[in-house]
């Protein structure tokens, strides 16, 4: 039963009138023809989300759907309960179409769900909104923000298509090379900080006066200490200069950029949690421990397979930022609190990174007579905009930085374990503390009045890594044994590599003619990671052109060589460890 008086209908010259809340929401004279005419009035560009905000009685959604390309979709909402059950009513046989959606879906994240699962992921290229009645300003707001969370998860999309395109290839370069150290490894099992607070490190200028803080504190010498420090590579710099020793380590690069970031700090003995996918060098840079973790970034048959041997890592959602993945972490890792400091997404004019960060000293050893701290072509490059701090203080970002903070704030801002401290960062949707509030909770190990709400995040358990148990000291336990990829199950592993280098054996001789092609769609799926990376293949969930296509199976010849090569090295080194 609804609050309100339902919605009534008025007959018109043709159609009805809606009037609900004492509005009238369609046109009294001809609803019917201004619909029509907003439809006509809408470009017809093919990939499109038309995204319709209470669409009542379903006026002008013919005319849309038949203007529209064969790509396009019309997606209607209604976040009112009596409004919804008169549209379902209402809309007819409409509401068969296959490229119409109904929905009452209020959620963003509930909305691009149901999206994906209609039409697929990369469908569309845009979203536009198209207003038939007078029902959205019942709920503007709600509308605008829906509207805006599916450009923002359309973006994200193609964003990270493009991502797979220029570095596919590497991201699995990588993943076979890591392979052959998962045998070093620690399980990611044994790897819990039970309910200390964690202080999680970005590598942004607010940075600097936490630590400072926390320098003159006793605090870093008690032992054990009582919280955790998890920080992103590129900070370890800034926490070394201040005698400070994190308890792990993220690191996500996959290319060799950040190697400058563990200059001098190969005797640490630091530990490190490691994406599968980054740089292997990485893996020996801070000369401690290594958890290896997974970040899939498209769907590959490859990973099944490497499943099935027990040897894939416990899997974190691809966050895209260290930052991101280094709280997903602490969240997994620990039942505590959990402090966010350094994580900005913005920068000053004189600093973009905390103080003793590679960055950092790179600007002060260019400073001379003529250099100054301020790079100008930097802080002012095209797309840099000013944008309020947490303070209110201006500060510089760009769009990839928004975007990764509006990620952020979908990700965690619901989870009230999380915290942030004041500084120039960008808002993050966080309750916030300030840096002697933040210093004094970590060195009393977290009490506070705050209550606790919210989902702590799953554990990386034994039971989803089946490997190890889950030891509840203050810093990485000990690897405790157990079967599995990391620094087991080497066996498995040599069959795993065998296995694929013959597939990729087959398959060059089926390409080269040197056997019968019986079987060569079969082979080009099972080693999709040969193209999954081609810019016709990276947008399409998997989909690759047909096994006619000449032009794609030369392509796919080319790759063979690196990847079989890589193959036979990954064995090498296995080779070398039985013997």
């Amino acid at each position: 039963m609804y609050r309100d008086a339902p919605p009534e209908k008025t007959p018109a010259r043709r159609g009805c009138s809606i009037t609900y809340k004492n509005k009238t929401l369609l046109s009294i004279i001809d609803p019917v023809a201004q619909a029509e005419k907003t439809a006509a009035q809408v470009l017809n560009q093919d990939r499109t989300l038309y995204f319709c905000p209470s669409p009542l009685l379903g006026y002008g959604l013919e005319t849309l759907l038949s203007r529209s390309g064969p790509g396009s979709a019309v997606l209607c909402v209604e976040t009112d309960a009596a409004l919804l059950d008169l549209s379902r009513s209402s809309m007819g046989g409409i509401l068969l179409h296959p490229r119409l959606v109904l929905t009452g879906a209020a959620d963003g994240a509930e909305l691009c769900r149901l999206v994906r699962q209609k039409w697929g992921a990369r469908v569309f290229r845009r979203v536009v909104m198209v207003k038939f009645s007078g029902g959205w300003q019942l709920d503007s707001a709600v509308y605008d923000a829906l509207a805006d969370f599916l450009r923002r998860d359309i973006a994200r999309q193609w964003g990270n298509a493009m991502t797979l395109v220029k570095l596919g290839r590497r991201f699995m370069r990588n993943v076979l090379r890591n392979l052959a150290a998962l045998r070093g490894s620690r399980p990611m099992g044994g790897l819990h900080f039970g309910d200390k607070p964690v202080l999680v490190l970005g590598a942004g200028p607010s940075l600097d006066p936490l630590l400072d803080r926390l320098r003159r504190s006793s605090v870093l010498h008690r032992f054990p200490r009582p919280f955790a420090v998890v920080c992103v590579d590129t900070c370890l710099g800034s926490l070394g200069e201040r005698g400070i020793t994190p308890d792990l380590a993220v690191i996500l690069e996959s290319q060799f950029w950040n190697q400058r970031d563990f200059i001098g700090r190969g005797h640490t003995q630091i530990p490190a949690a490691l994406d599968l996918s980054a740089y292997p060098s990485s893996a020996e840079a801070l000369g401690g421990p290594v958890y290896f973790f997974f970040t899939p970034w498209t769907s590959l048959r490859i990973f099944d397979r490497i499943q099935a041997a027990g040897l894939l890592p416990p899997a974190l959602p691809p966050l895209g930022s260290v930052g991101l993945t280094a709280v997903e972490l602490a969240r997994r890792l620990s039942t505590g609190e959990i402090i966010t400091a350094g994580i900005d997404f913005s920068f000053t004019m004189d600093r973009t990174h905390a103080r003793s960060s590679p960055n950092h000293l790179a600007s002060l050893t260019a400073q001379n007579r003529l250099t100054g701290l301020i790079n100008g072509a930097a802080v002012f490059r095209p797309g840099t905009f000013n944008v309020p701090s947490k303070t209110n203080q201006p500060v510089r970002s760009d769009p990839a930085m928004r975007t990764y903070r509006s990620l952020f704030e979908q990700e965690f801002a619901p989870d009230r374990r999380i915290r942030d401290v004041a500084g120039t960062g960008l808002p993050l949707g966080l309750q916030t503390l300030t840096v002697e509030e933040a210093a004094q909770l970590l060195e009393g190990g977290g009490r506070t009045e705050v209550p606790q709400e919210g989902a702590p995040g799953d554990e990386i358990s034994p039971e989803k890594t089946a490997q190890g148990g889950v030891s509840h000291g203050g810093s990485p336990a000990e690897d405790s044994g157990g079967s599995g990829g990391e620094g087991r199950g080497l066996p498995e592993l040599e069959t795993l590599v065998r296995r694929e280098a013959a597939l990729l054996e087959e398959l060059r001789d089926m390409l080269t003619g040197a056997v019968n092609p019986g079987g060569l769609d079969a082979l080009l799926d099972e080693a999709d990671y040969l193209w999954a990376h081609f810019p016709d293949c990276a947008g399409t969930q998997g989909r690759r052109p047909p096994a006619s296509d000449l032009g794609f199976l030369k392509r796919v010849r080319a790759e063979i060589d690196l990847f079989l090569n890589r193959w036979k090295v990954v064995l090498s080194l296995l080779c070398q460890v039985r013997d």
